[in-house]
């Protein structure tokens, strides 16, 4: 047997082309954990952070980028195997600290789920980074219920087209910011049930207008920065803020009289450095809530491009040019 593998990893810190094809050890799996043929890897905006020196991985995952992937259990923990119902030979997707930009990948059993009936390896890696962190945010910190509104910037990203179909499956109006009409039009074909073009009109002004003046009760923000008090200006009493992402800053000014008046939350998280126990709690939500939408075709994932691991360089040039609607994904031949 082989004992090597090929992976893409991060040579220098810099830009796309700092992304190389090289040949690493297979990894092997320890207790808990099981062994994936990977046939897709998800790309994530992290991904560009980790490539640029601002992202490391966390104390003992593979330096590798990559946070997503689907294909084969090949090898691995047979009771921890057993207790979650899968078995070698099973198709699965999962959620990894790193290590996805690979031929073979280690992932904790407990972040592990079968791959959705009807879907691809390709689809189904566009899935764990993007459902963990949505289902987690919007969900669980953010507490989006059924009847109340649900703000996104950024609709048409991967973690965007996901929160869109969640939320209008769980009963919520969705509003969405992106940077083009078209974008907004994407948007809406996805079953958002409004589109603000950022570029030509005030978000603010916009969400009070659609809500007649009430406001969005959760606002996922992947800008941060200023937006977190023009955000203020648009949430409805009792209203929450959560921020996933500082692509706009970490720095904000805020009403924080305004704060207290109306009772609202501003929080955020970050999924990567959470402990396992944390991402299997997520798992188990998803597997109960969310993949039997998939497999019904309630929602699906949004593939915008495919590219052979070799051109990964490639890939994170289209992430970082944003003109994608959805996920960008890595294949693999083994």
């Amino acid at each position: 047997m082989n004992e090597r593998m090929q992976a893409v990893e991060i040579t220098a810190f810099g830009p796309p082309e700092a992304l190389r094809l090289a040949e690493r050890p297979r990894p092997v799996p320890g207790a808990g954990e099981l062994l994936i043929r990977v046939g897709a890897s998800g790309i994530n905006r992290p991904d560009v952070l980790q490539r640029k020196g601002h992202y490391p991985a966390p104390p003992g995952a593979s330096d590798l980028p990559g946070l997503e992937v689907a294909g084969t259990v090949e090898a691995g923990d047979a009771q921890a195997l057993a207790a979650a119902g899968l078995a070698l030979g099973d198709r699965v997707c999962a959620l990894v600290a790193g290590g996805g930009y690979a031929q073979w990948c280690v992932a904790p059993v407990a972040q592990c789920l079968p791959v959705p009936a009807g879907l691809s390896d390709v689809e189904a890696a566009c899935l764990p980074e993007t459902f963990f962190t949505v289902w987690s945010n919007v969900f669980d910190r953010g507490r989006l219920q059924a009847g109340e509104t649900l703000l996104v910037h950024g609709g048409t990203s991967g973690i965007g087209v996901t929160a869109i179909q969640l939320a209008r499956a769980r009963g919520a109006t969705v509003i969405v910011t992106a940077g083009s009409d078209d974008k907004c039009a994407a948007c809406l074909a996805l079953g958002a049930h409004h589109a603000i073009n950022y570029r030509t009109h005030d978000f603010v002004a916009e969400v009070q207008r659609i809500t007649g003046g009430r406001g969005a009760d959760v606002i996922l923000d992947m800008v941060a920065g200023d937006y977190v008090g023009r955000e203020i200006g648009c949430l409805a009493d009792d209203g929450r803020i959560v921020i996933i992402a500082v692509q706009g800053g970490t720095r904000a000014q805020i009403d924080a009289g305004a704060v207290l008046r109306r009772r609202l939350v501003i929080t955020g998280s970050t999924l990567r450095q959470r402990p396992e126990a944390f991402k299997a709690q997520i798992a188990a939500a998803l597997r109960r809530e969310v993949w039997p939408l998939l497999e019904s075709g309630t929602i699906r994932p949004v593939v915008h491009s495919v590219f052979a691991a070799a051109e990964a360089a490639r890939a994170h040039a289209l992430m970082e040019s944003s003109q994608h609607v959805g996920k960008i994904v890595l294949t693999w031949s083994t």
